[in-house]
């Protein structure tokens, strides 16, 4: 299952398979167009990182310079830079194994195996395969995927967490950014509290929502907000993911655009704002479950999902 060479680089085009298209680029005068794009891009994104880093020529890339400039200082982050092929940093990131659901009735199994979650050409790939798996459980599962937390490794209270991510689409796909209360085990869910800065339902592909969950506001009831891409598919390109979380307030952004503010004005009468202490950060895949659905026969598999880097800041 292992894919060298299909993920693009950090500022190349957006992920494809060539072999589907049933022909090379060099053959298709749109993919000659699109070189062309990319080639003036990059030398724009040059120019602009440039101008970005003045001054802080210890900032390694032009958004952490632009980030720093606007009062926010890096506190941790990954770039997946490591070896093709290579697992997650394990001093970093903790890939979960099991098949419960997750509460939501989800399909897959998640597994540590490189399969799943591997590094290759600077970013990280998730992948979600269909095939028959039995785990520690003992129980067949029909899909597998990857579920990467920071639990134990890292956690922060307040900032701003950023992911810079090219989601799967089709029916049943369900990929996630997100960060959980570091009490999560020994106050349970929801009391913990949960920040979800990208979810993606597969069926919907230009839509993607940003949800609170805490208690007597969480599971099919939360303070949620969409945003929808005003053209194409989130599956298309990578696209920037971030909440800025602060005592009273966490704002949501796609794109440098903020689509949403919630704040303790916004939970039901009786409930509490639990957002006041570190939380630590996921990335997964899940397959079916009560939000996207299972898939159908228009699911097409393996789905990928893709992660440029996460970045997480504190304010100056």
């Amino acid at each position: 299952m292992h894919r060298l060479g299909l993920i693009p680089c950090k500022t190349g085009p957006a992920f494809s398979d060539r072999s589907s298209r049933g022909q090379g680029q060099d053959d298709d005068p749109v993919n000659s167009f699109q070189s062309t794009h990319v080639r003036l891009h990059s030398l724009v994104a040059t120019v602009l990182i440039v101008a970005c880093q003045e001054g802080h020529t210890n900032q390694p890339t032009s958004t952490r310079s632009c980030v720093a400039k606007s009062g926010w200082i890096l506190t941790w982050s990954d770039e997946f830079n490591g070896a093709d092929g290579s697992s997650p940093d394990p001093t970093k990131w903790v890939a979960e194994n099991g098949g419960s659901g997750g509460g939501n009735s989800e399909l897959q199994y998640y597994t540590a195996r490189r399969e799943n979650a591997r590094q290759e050409t600077g970013s990280l790939v998730i992948e979600t395969l269909r095939e028959k798996f039995a785990g520690h459980d003992g129980i067949q599962h029909n899909y597998t995927s990857a579920r990467l937390k920071t639990e134990g490794r890292f956690s922060q209270r307040y900032g701003r967490f950023e992911a810079r991510i090219q989601v799967p689409s089709g029916q049943g796909v369900w990929p996630a950014f997100w960060l959980l209360g570091d009490d999560f085990s020994s106050a349970g869910w929801p009391t913990c509290g949960e920040i979800d800065i990208m979810e993606n339902v597969g069926s919907e592909p230009a839509t993607i929502h940003g949800s609170l969950h805490g208690p007597g506001y969480s599971g099919a009831n939360p303070l949620t907000a969409v945003y929808s891409l005003p053209r194409g598919r989130f599956s298309e390109a990578f696209h920037l993911f971030v909440v800025e979380w602060e005592p009273q307030a966490v704002r949501f952004y796609v794109d440098g655009e903020r689509y949403a503010t919630k704040t303790p004005a916004d939970i039901p009468a009786g409930t509490r704002w639990v957002y006041d202490h570190p939380f630590f950060v996921l990335l997964n895949l899940a397959v079916g479950g009560n939000m996207p659905g299972n898939p159908n026969d228009s699911t097409v598999f393996p789905q990928y999902m893709l992660v440029d880097y996460v970045r997480v800041y504190s304010r100056k």
